[in-house]
């Protein structure tokens, strides 16, 4: 097994001329992107994870656990489930990268490099994210790729466009399909290890179809980078290694067994180079032939066969994958103070979450000029992050997250199977009247409102919060803009790996229980249904001038909507440099305890969210936030200024 995935399958005599000079390009300019790679790795040790000036804390390369630092007396965990990502570091020091002409940022600088590529040949926003994507699925398989889904919001300098590459429920899937034969719903691992928990993949229907519309350079060309790295081999970085090291079920999957660890079955060394020429194929010809041969070709039967035969089995057919369609929805675009905000439509929640949470804020602060959110503007403080939000905007903030939150698990779900009445939830009077619900204690947890002409007909999804997923962003030479967030689920998705990529375990994220008192839950499964999401991406206009602000987004499951809303606040209310906005401590709430980000945060700020009455988690918050924004250059001229995730490996690059 360990042949079939580390030794070469295909020599030089098989690769066409075009293929063997790109290989040979792509060793030299992916180069640099390498050296920076294992540099930051190997200088994990050295990173900063928790208390402000001590090192990261140890990790069992076993099992992934280690040794934390003493919380400041806040609720550990308050019932949360654990990350599904683990925390992998913190990269102290960053700065903002700007960038005149054009500018990618990615979840790892391989992708980035690749993206910053295709925009330095002419390419466009969609072409960097192709190529972005592809990179992604060999380097982070832990978080995304081609056996995966995504989300795309695109801006052409003319109109807001959303690409749902979502994956679906197949035909076979019924609402019991997490349900125990005792009437009970499942574990969460028992449903997502293994077949039962596949869909229909939709990230290369998604690309296909932006591309088709915006794409400027030829498919094939897209897939040059991530074939070269495959085919030659890249280096294990310290984040991939940390998922290996902690994840207890790799061991279960022959081909994961093979490909990320050794012959003594240890998670192979941060720096080992590593070759995937099986996803290389794969690759190759996704490249030569479009989509349609992951579809409807040996891809699908392949994908197919290992589902249906896991222990674990699920229902999929290749007619599933044969009848997959990606679709453009409208985008929610609502206005908050001076700026246009435009998100993802169910079946993401995401968007709707987003604006929500924006409108209570700005009706909060109509109606006490105490939460003016730009005079509360954050302090620096001697933390990793260097920043630190004031304990006002944190409660308000918070607070609106959990009214966005309470309306999400009772309304939101794929507007397709479900009506989603968008247009009332994010109508500024019911967020008004729902700000109203914000005073000076914590409301502890909120309950759903009922926006005007909405009848209540569904049971609310009580479904445990899941945590994965990755971001990128782009804009081009042209003016066109993308921010993308992509996902496999949970890490590693359903632990299935076939031809060199992961397959997601996305039915996870429709609610286990169908029903509750006799109701239908809205995001229960059902054939053919995209399970809702929280991913958020998101572009931002100035209103008076429509001209393009910023482009961002984050992994994160369904933390998503704290951590876009967050770095929203700090680029938009507060002026932040960008790098310092997307850096800065994450909080927020799930409507549950207020959430703050472990090792990043000060007593103080415990202390005076306890005093308005605030239950407190101190829990890992591992964000992926990759964020672009028209700032003013020195010269008075706009430039692109780009931020990446501390948290992660990430980089934004331009020129």
């Amino acid at each position: 097994m360990a042949d079939t995935l580390i030794a070469t399958s295909t020599g030089s005599s098989a690769q066409s001329v075009s293929q063997r000079a790109a290989n040979r390009h792509w060793r030299g300019a992916l180069a640099g992107a390498m050296v920076s790679l294992l540099a930051a790795s190997l200088s994990g040790c050295g990173t900063v994870d928790n208390e402000a000036g001590t090192p990261a804390a140890s990790t069992d390369p076993a099992t992934g656990t280690g040794t934390v630092p003493a919380s400041t007396g806040a609720v550990a965990s308050a019932g949360l489930p654990p990350a599904a990502e683990v925390a992998s570091g913190y990269r102290p020091g960053m700065t903002t990268t700007y960038a005149q002409k054009h500018m990618a940022a990615a979840a790892n600088p391989l992708a980035t490099e690749a993206g910053r590529e295709m925009l330095r040949a002419g390419g466009s926003a969609i072409d960097a994210a192709v190529a972005m994507q592809a990179v992604l699925t060999l380097v982070e398989p832990q978080a995304s790729g081609i056996g995966g889904g995504a989300f795309i919001m695109y801006w052409d300098g003319k109109r807001v466009q959303t690409y749902d590459g979502r994956e679906t429920a197949p035909a076979g899937a019924t609402e019991n399909l997490f349900m125990r034969a005792d009437g009970k719903p499942m574990e969460f691992s028992a449903g997502q290890i293994g077949g039962r928990s596949v869909g229909v993949p939709g990230v290369l229907r998604a690309l296909e179809l932006a591309h088709r519309q915006h794409g400027r350079l030829p498919w094939a060309r897209l897939f040059e980078p991530a074939i070269a790295l495959a085919d030659k081999g890249f280096p294990i970085s310290q984040r991939l290694y940390t998922q290996v090291a902690a994840d207890k079920f790799l061991t279960g999957s022959p081909e994961m067994k093979a490909y990320f660890l050794d012959d003594q079955g240890k998670p192979k060394p941060v720096g080992t180079l590593v070759r995937n020429p099986q996803l290389a194929q794969t690759l190759r010809e996704i490249a030569r032939h479009g989509p349609n041969v992951f579809y409807n070709g040996p891809i699908a039967h392949d994908i197919v066969a290992k589902v249906n035969a896991h222990a674990n089995p699920g229902s999929l057919s290749v007619a599933d994958l044969k009848g997959y369609k990606a679709k453009e929805r409208p985008p929610v675009c609502t206005n908050y103070k001076a700026w246009k905000v435009c998100g993802m439509p169910p079946p993401s929640s995401g968007g709707i979450a987003i604006a929500q949470i924006l409108g209570n804020l700005e009706a909060l602060e109509k109606r006490d000029p105490r939460y003016a959110l730009a005079k509360l503007k954050p302090a620096q403080v001697n933390t990793p992050a260097g920043f630190e939000a004031n304990p006002l905007a944190v409660h308000a903030i918070s607070e609106a997250d959990r009214l966005a939150y309470a309306d999400r698990g009772l309304y939101v779900a794929d507007a397709d199977f479900v009506p989603v009445d968008v247009g009332a939830l994010v109508n500024p009077q019911y967020l008004a009247e729902r700000a109203e619900l914000i005073g000076e204690k914590s409301m502890g947890k909120a309950e759903p409102g009922t926006p005007p002409g909405v009848n209540v007909a569904f049971a609310p999804d009580r479904s445990p919060p899941r945590i994965s997923t990755s971001q990128v962003a782009a804009v081009d030479d042209r003016g066109g803009a993308l921010s993308m967030t992509t996902t496999v689920e949970s890490y590693f998705g359903s632990h299935i790996m076939v031809r060199g990529f992961m397959l997601n375990n996305q039915l996870t994220d429709f609610s286990f229980n169908p029903t509750e008192n006799g109701k239908p839950v809205a995001n229960r499964v059902q054939a053919g249904k995209r399970p809702r999401s929280s991913m958020a991406p998101t572009l931002v206009f100035d209103r008076k001038s429509g001209r393009l602000v910023a482009a961002l987004g984050s992994p994160g499951g369904s933390q998503i909507i704290e951590y876009v809303s967050k770095t929203l606040v700090g680029l938009l209310d507060w002026n932040m440099d960008v790098q310092q906005a997307v850096s800065m401590a994450n909080f927020g709430s799930r409507n549950g305890p207020t959430e703050v980000e472990r090792g990043l945060v000060t007593p103080q700020l415990v202390q005076a969210l306890k005093d308005q009455g605030h239950q407190v988690a101190e829990i890992e918050m591992t964000s992926g936030t990759q964020a672009i924004m028209r700032k003013a250059g020195p010269n008075g001229r706009p430039v692109w200024a780009g931020g990446a995730d501390p948290r992660r490996e990430g980089v934004a690059l331009g020129d």
